[in-house]
C-alpha cells in the first residue's frame, strides 16, 4: 500500500494527489460540511498555508470554548469531518464589520494546528457556486447563494455530541445516522447527488474505471437482507490509514470490538456499555518476556483481528500488541521490523491443517510473518516483490491469498510461500480478501472500485464481477453460513450479496461517512457497521431480516 505519513486515513473528494510513486506522502485535500468554534490558534504550532505533511497522525487537541472569540479580530472557525466529506482544516475570522458575514483568509504568520491542510472555507463555498453555475438548474442547492450555504453550514454544526439511535426513532422518522436533514439547506437526495458526482476515487494506477466495470454482473439491489437496529455514539470507530478499513469484529451478537481514538473498546449491546481494553498511546509492558517480547508505545493502530479469546493489533510502525480477552493486560507485544516501510497491514488468526492456532501478519515491508499463538514464537518470514496488503487464509489451512502493491494476487502455499495460483483480473492495488466456508470461493476487492469472485479451483478468471457504487473496496466478508457476502467502500456504501442467488441480489446500505470496517456475528444474526465521521460516526447494528415477522420482533 502507499507508504503514508498520511494524518487523513480518508478516501477523499476531489483529484487525487499528484504523487512520484505509490508511497503516499502527503496528505491530500478533501471536504467536510460543517464547521465548529474555536478561539485562536496556538503559538508554536505550523503555520498556513505551508504544506501539511507530517511525519505521524495526532490526534487533535481538545476543542476550547466555543463561546471564546479570542482576540478582538473575530470568531475563529474549523472545519470538521461531517458525513463522510472533509474541507481540510483551516481558520476563518468573522468580524462585525464585514457586510454579509464575508469570508476571510487569515494571512500566512497566523499559526494553526499540526494537523491542519491549505485548504480554506472561501475556495470551498466558491467551488460550489462554480458547481451550480455549471449545471444551472440541475445543480443539487437550487437557488441557494454562497451566503445561503455558509449560514446552512455554520448553523447545523453539532459541537456536541449526538444521541444514539434506536429503530424507534428511525420508525418516527429520523434519519438512522441522527442527520437532521429537514433543518439543512439541502435534503438528503441534493447531497447524495452532489456526492455521487463529485466524488474522486483514489488510484495507484492509470485506468478508467469504465474499464474495471466493463466486466460487472448485473444485480439487483433492492433485496433487504438486513434491518436498522441502532446506531451508538459510545463505540464511534476511527480510522489511522485510510486504505486500511478492518477495525470493526463482532465475536457474538451483542459483543463488538472496534477502534477509537487509539483506544480498542468493547461495545456490549445488551448491557448498553462501551468498555476501554486498551489504549494504544501508552507504554505498553507485555507479560510474557523473551521469543521477541518487547514494551512499545504511543502505538497508531492501524488494523486487528478478533478471534475466540485473542484480539490483535497491528501498528503503523509494525507493532503487534496480543491479549486474551479473559486476562488483564497484555500478553505479547513486538515489533515484528526495523524496517522504515513497516506498516501493519492486515492480521488473521487461524487453523493450520494440524490443528494448530497461527497469527500470520501482513506488512508493508513486503512480507507475511507467521507466529504460534501459544507463545508467539516467529515460525516462517516469507517475502514478496510488493507490499502486502491483505492475507487471508482458506478454512483448511491450505492456502493463503496475498494482495498487495500489485494489480495481481497470489493463491500461496502457507509451508513454503511459494505461489500456487495467480489472481488477474483487477487494475489497481487491493487491499481485502475473505473465503467462503466451504472453500472454494474467494472474494477480493480492490482499489478499482470491483470486488472479484474467484473459483480456487479454476483460476484462469474471474467467476463474478461485483461493482461498487463509488469507491475502492476496501472490507470484504463472508457470512459464516456462507449465504452472504458483504462489502465495504470507503464512503456510504456497504453492498450485502446473496449467494443463494448466484450473487445476483443485493441489499445496498446507503450511508454518509467513512467506513472504518463491518463484521456479521458468527450466527449471523447481527452486521454491525463502523462510520468513522467526527460528529455522525457511531457503530452501527443491523439485524437479520427473517421470513416470519414474529423472529424479528423477538430479537
Amino acid at each position: 500500500m502507499g507508504h503514508a505519513h498520511c494524518a487523513h486515513p480518508f478516501d477523499w473528494v476531489g483529484p487525487p494527489p499528484r504523487v512520484a510513486s505509490s508511497r503516499l506522502t502527503s496528505p491530500p485535500s478533501f471536504p467536510v460540511l460543517g464547521l465548529r468554534l474555536a478561539s485562536s490558534p496556538k503559538p508554536g504550532k505550523k503555520k498556513f498555508p505551508n504544506s501539511a505533511a507530517h511525519s505521524s497522525p495526532r490526534a487533535p487537541e481538545s476543542s476550547p470554548d466555543p463561546l471564546d472569540r479570542g482576540e478582538s479580530s473575530g470568531i475563529w472557525l474549523r472545519t470538521r469531518v461531517v458525513c463522510g466529506l472533509r474541507f481540510a482544516e483551516f481558520v476563518v475570522v468573522l468580524r462585525p464589520d464585514w457586510p454579509d458575514c464575508s469570508v476571510a483568509v487569515p494571512p500566512e504568520e497566523e499559526i494553526m494546528d499540526e494537523f491542519e491542510l491549505e485548504d480554506n472555507l472561501e475556495f470551498i463555498l466558491q467551488s460550489i457556486q462554480e458547481l451550480m453555475e455549471d449545471q444551472g438548474d440541475d445543480n443539487p442547492f437550487g437557488e441557494a447563494n454562497q451566503n445561503e450555504l455558509f449560514e446552512s453550514l455554520v448553523n447545523y454544526d453539532q459541537e456536541n455530541m449526538m444521541p444514539d439511535v434506536s429503530v424507534a426513532d428511525v420508525a418516527a422518522g429520523k434519519d438512522m445516522q441522527g442527520i437532521p436533514w429537514d433543518k439543512m439547506l439541502f435534503g438528503r437526495d441534493q447531497y447524495r447527488d452532489m456526492k455521487m458526482k463529485n466524488y474522486r476515487n483514489y488510484q495507484n494506477l492509470s485506468y478508467a474505471r469504465e474499464d474495471a466495470l466493463e466486466e460487472c454482473k448485473q444485480v439487483e439491489k433492492d433485496s433487504p437482507y438486513y434491518d436498522f437496529h441502532y446506531n451508538t455514539r459510545r463505540a464511534r470507530p476511527s480510522i489511522i490509514h485510510f486504505q486500511l478499513r478492518n477495525l470493526v469484529w463482532a465475536t457474538t451478537k451483542h459483543d463488538v470490538y472496534t477502534m477509537h481514538n487509539q483506544s480498542v473498546t468493547h461495545w456490549s449491546s445488551l448491557d448498553q456499555i462501551s468498555t476501554e481494553l486498551i489504549n494504544a498511546d501508552d507504554c505498553i509492558v507485555p507479560k510474557q518476556r523473551g521469543h521477541g517480547s518487547q514494551s512499545v508505545a504511543m502505538v497508531q493502530v492501524t488494523t486487528m483481528t478478533v478471534d475466540s479469546n485473542l484480539l490483535v493489533l497491528g501498528g503503523f510502525q509494525g507493532e503487534l500488541i496480543c491479549k486474551r480477552l479473559d486476562d488483564d493486560g497484555v500478553v505479547f507485544s513486538t515489533r515484528v521490523t526495523d524496517d522504515e516501510n513497516a506498516i501493519t497491514n492486515s492480521l488473521e488468526i487461524y487453523q493450520d491443517p494440524n490443528g494448530s492456532r497461527r497469527l500470520a501478519a501482513a506488512n508493508n515491508d513486503s512480507s507475511i510473518r507467521i507466529f504460534d499463538i501459544e507463545y508467539f514464537d516467529l515460525l516462517k518470514h516469507y517475502t514478496f516483490p510488493w507490499s502486502v496488503n491483505s492475507v487471508s487464509v482458506s478454512p483448511n489451512g491450505k492456502m493463503f491469498a496475498v494482495l498487495g502493491d500489485h494489480e495481481d494476487g497470489l493463491v500461496v502455499d502457507p509451508n513454503c510461500g511459494e505461489a500456487i495460483g495467480s489472481l488477474k483480473g483487477h487494475l489497481d492495488y487491493s487491499f481485502a480478501s475473505a473465503w467462503h466456508p466451504d472453500g472454494n470461493i474467494l472474494a477480493t476487492g480492490s482499489q478499482d472500485t470491483t470486488c472479484r469472485l474467484w473459483d480456487i479451483r479454476n483460476l484462469s478468471q474471474s467467476l463474478a464481477v461485483l461493482g461498487g457504487r463509488m469507491g475502492s473496496i476496501r472490507c470484504v466478508k463472508f457470512s459464516s453460513d456462507g449465504r452472504f457476502l458483504a462489502t465495504a467502500e470507503p464512503v456510504d456504501f456497504v453492498h450485502i450479496y446473496d449467494s443463494f442467488a448466484d450473487y445476483g441480489k443485493s441489499h445496498e446500505i446507503d450511508l454518509f461517512g467513512e467506513i472504518a470496517g463491518l463484521s456479521f456475528s458468527p450466527d449471523t444474526e447481527a452486521l454491525y457497521v463502523g462510520i468513522a465521521d467526527q460528529t455522525y460516526g457511531g457503530l452501527i447494528e443491523f439485524t437479520k431480516r427473517h421470513q416470519h415477522h414474529y423472529l424479528n420482533s423477538l430479537w
